[in-house]
């Protein structure tokens, strides 16, 4: 099974339609009003949580029975494209972004889990 995760944070007062959003920066398009995130921290966060993962590529971690997954970190939204792994692993990515006031957005359901929920 494969399944996407994406995080970014709107600048304050800044809020717009989710899905547009993921869209165009999943291209690697500009969008106003997001904000810049610590990518250094959110890569040693991953390295640190996912120590027992063996890092494959550059941006791919595998765990023998546990699947693997890809990230994409860019200066201001940040990707997982999951592949056969359940759902704790997969929370450890929400965790993860938490930290850095970024909530999930779910594609697949086209949710944003913020306090807005504006789709």
């Amino acid at each position: 099974m494969e399944y996407e995760l994406g995080f970014w944070k709107y600048k304050e007062g800044i809020y717009k339609n989710n899905q547009r959003v993921y869209t165009l920066l999943s291209r690697d398009e500009e969008v106003y009003g997001i904000d810049d995130l610590p990518t250094s921290d959110i890569l040693e966060d991953l390295k640190e949580v996912f120590n027992d993962w063996k890092l494959v590529e550059e941006n791919e971690y595998e765990k023998e029975n546990s699947g693997f997954f890809q990230f994409t970190v860019k200066k201001n939204f940040v990707r997982f494209d999951c592949y056969q792994m359940d759902e704790d692993d997969m929370n450890k990515f929400i965790d993860i972004m938490y930290e850095y006031d970024c909530p999930l957005y779910d594609p697949q359901e086209n949710k944003r889990f913020d306090e807005r929920n504006d789709e």
